[in-house]
């Protein structure tokens, strides 16, 4: 059987979700944890929480406009919050830079009033996609509607996890036991952590807990063999087998830290303030991931979205007063835990609505949206200025974007999480502005980034130099490594999962070697090719592309 037939219904290591506390997370795992200076210890303690607001959310009734609430009247005549029952959120900002919260967002004016909060204006990017499918992919992916980023297949967090650790074996290490990012509150796998080639790699087995995946796998692949033939058919059997025990492992560790973890204080009984209480809980029982991306939907509201006497009322109240009572329950816990500087959490959607409301209570797909962040790390303000509502599109639309939504992620990835230029890149948001978003205290210093390219680079000799070609390739590579003196090599070639697909012990001379190898019978994909000097232990690694 040719292995894409078993992904059709098999992921690569560390994409199944399995049940944690009632929910179905997902975890994404890629590579060992690189070691850091000492001063920078607690860099890799960090979690970044990405909330994604899915459907759309309507940025002008969570924010409202405050210098401009004549306007924000008129166009909004039945949905509109009343003036008095707003709440401003701080009256020593600029004029333009006065923002009244939505009446039901309490939490979120505690958070800003202790420091922890931050809002951004206008956020969004060049000529904006009013589709809902293509919209998200777009924010997950890291794109654009440029031609160049308009179709991109992986996801932004996915491509920066694999740059912060790239050499990958897909399963714990001792250093990094637990997945690098965990998605939770959605069975559907978020393009977000999508690699180069996981992007097709996934299957929704939510509600199955680890004995339940296991007894699957085994069901699908036979019972495990013991002694696995350098075949076809073993490659296959080693693959399912590496599947099974990469899932397994995570699936212990996740537990194993859940049950160490507990709660310190009590959270609103709902879907998404558990998904917080459960990321809590796992910080706390010595989880590391990286990233967490959990959700709240409902937000596409073209009708109904208020109640017709009470604006301050309806669903998008009930929407709002969820994410702001379980962010408040959220840093409240980690408060009383100690451990408010382990976690950032930041919240975005696809699009925003149209400035003006439609004719059935409710708002239509728009461009241009607030972003909110929080944490003890951030630097509390207002980024940006109110919307210009004298100055909207034809069809009602916000016209000047203030931020890229780049600008956020980015920030958050190298201030907060310690990415080195090489994951920048990698994440394809080395070209925007960082914000001042997270207080001097905890911007992570240059001399503490994390990141593959200069760790990997640091295990070469000086002299040694490895080079493929083609690259990318269909049947062929020719490996080409510069040595200034001799050693006993071992070359492979391993998948992006961390499965072996070829292993060769060769002799590395003084000067140049060439080394030559069949791919005919290797999958297409991304692989990292790696020669290792076999007295030392020291490799160098360089990545390969095999198309058909």
């Amino acid at each position: 059987m040719k292995r894409r037939n078993f992904l059709k219904i098999l992921p690569p290591l560390g994409v199944t979700p399995f049940a944690v506390n009632g929910f179905s997370l997902r975890p994404f795992a890629n590579s060992r944890m690189a070691s850091v200076l000492a001063s920078c210890e607690g860099v890799t303690d960090r979690s970044l929480i990405l909330i994604q607001l899915k459907g759309g959310n309507d940025g002008m009734n969570m924010l409202i406009p405050v210098p401009h609430y004549d306007k924000y009247a008129q166009i909004r005549p039945s949905i509109r919050i009343a003036e008095n029952a707003l709440i401003q959120l701080d009256s020593t900002l600029p004029g333009n830079k006065q923002v009244g919260l939505h009446p039901v967002m309490t939490g979120v004016k505690d958070l800003y009033d202790r420091g922890y909060a931050a809002v951004v204006q206008a956020v969004g990017y060049t000529s904006m996609n009013q589709s809902h499918f293509k919209g998200t992919d777009l924010w997950l992916s890291g794109g654009d509607s440029s031609l160049a980023k308009n179709s991109l297949t992986s996801g932004w967090m996915g491509r920066a996890l694999q740059a912060f650790y790239p050499d990958v074996y897909g399963a714990p290490t001792a250093e990094m036991p637990d997945p690098l990012g965990i998605q939770i509150g959605d069975p559907n796998t978020s393009l977000g952590f999508h690699t180069e080639t996981q992007h097709q790699n996934a299957i929704n087995l939510s509600g199955q807990d680890p004995a339940g995946f296991y007894s699957l796998v085994q069901t699908i692949g036979g019972a495990p063999v013991a002694n696995v033939p350098d075949t076809d058919h073993g490659h296959e059997l080693a693959y399912i087998m590496g599947v099974e025990q990469g899932i397994n492992l995570y699936s212990q560790r996740i537990t194993q830290v859940f049950n160490a973890g507990t709660n310190a204080k009590s959270y609103p009984n709902n879907s998404f303030a558990n998904q917080l209480k459960t990321v809590a809980r796992m910080i706390r029982g010595g989880c590391k991931t990286k990233i967490f991306l959990c959700q709240l939907g409902g937000f596409d509201l073209h009708n109904a979205q208020t109640d017709t006497v009470d604006t301050a009322v309806g669903s998008h109240a009930n929407l709002l007063k969820t994410l702001s009572d379980a962010l408040k329950a959220f840093f409240d816990d980690m408060d009383a835990m100690g451990l408010s500087e382990r976690a950032m959490a930041c919240t975005f959607s696809e699009f925003g609505r149209c400035a003006a409301e439609n004719g059935t209570v409710g708002t239509d797909h728009g461009t241009l949206s607030p972003m909110l962040v929080f944490g003890k790390g951030v630097r509390p303000r207002v980024h940006g200025d109110n919307v210009d509502l004298n100055n909207l599109t034809n069809d009602n639309q916000v016209k000047n974007m203030q931020f890229d939504y780049r600008q956020v992620f980015g920030t958050l990835l190298q201030d907060w999480l310690g990415a080195n230029p090489f994951v920048m890149e990698e994440a394809l948001i080395t070209d925007f502005t960082k914000l001042f978003m997270v207080e001097k205290a905890f911007t992570v210093s240059p001399d503490c980034y994390i990141g593959g390219r200069p760790i990997v680079q640091d295990q070469f000799r000086p002299a040694a130099k490895m080079a493929l070609s083609p690259n990318p390739t269909g049947h062929h590579v020719e490996v080409t490594y510069e040595s200034d003196y001799p050693f006993n090599a071992r070359l492979s070639i391993h998948s992006m999962g961390g499965n072996m697909v070829v292993s060769n012990p060769e002799t590395v001379f003084k000067g140049t070697n060439i080394f030559y190898y069949d791919l005919n019978a290797v999958p297409a994909g991304m692989y990292f090719v790696r020669l290792e000097d076999q007295s030392t232990g020291k490799a160098e690694v360089a990545k390969l592309s095999v198309v058909r």
